[in-house]
């Protein structure tokens, strides 16, 4: 009896792709968007490859009532800059909360991903919403673990 040595690869048409729903309220932002991570790279299933993305849909509802502690809200910040002189931009994580609360949930995700193409193939499959209605109905999602 010899045993196969052949390594199994999933293919881009055998990936099943399931969607998530989650509820942000109360939620703490690093925790919730590690979790909301290891389902959007795929991470949770036996068949993950660190070259292949399968990983599933994610919904985020309720994004503008995640937890996050009074001195985040005023010290961590969202710098960037424009490349020009005095281009320099930066934003409290409170006035960004309350400017696009999806943003905030959206760049801690992102920021746990892969940082090439692969990574930007998953962050599209994150859905955010600031309230706590949807349009994915349709796809029937379920909650995430």
């Amino acid at each position: 009896m010899t045993m196969s040595a052949k390594t199994y690869a999933a293919r881009e048409s055998e990936i099943d792709r399931r969607w998530w729903v989650v509820d942000a309220t109360d939620e703490t932002l690093g925790r919730l968007a590690s979790r909301i991570a290891r389902f959007l790279e795929g991470k949770h299933k036996p068949t993950w490859q660190p070259n292949l993305d399968s990983g599933d849909f994610v919904i985020v509802l309720n994004a503008a009532r995640i937890s996050v502690s009074r001195d985040k809200m005023e010290s961590k910040l969202y710098i960037r800059h424009s490349g020009y002189p005095q281009g320099l931009k930066q934003e409290t994580l409170g006035h960004l909360l309350e400017r696009r609360p999806e943003e905030v949930i959206r760049r801690a995700v992102k920021g746990m991903l892969p940082h090439n193409r692969l990574g930007a193939q998953q962050i599209r499959k994150l859905k955010i919403y600031a309230g706590s209605d949807h349009p994915h109905q349709a796809q029937r999602p379920e909650p995430l673990a």
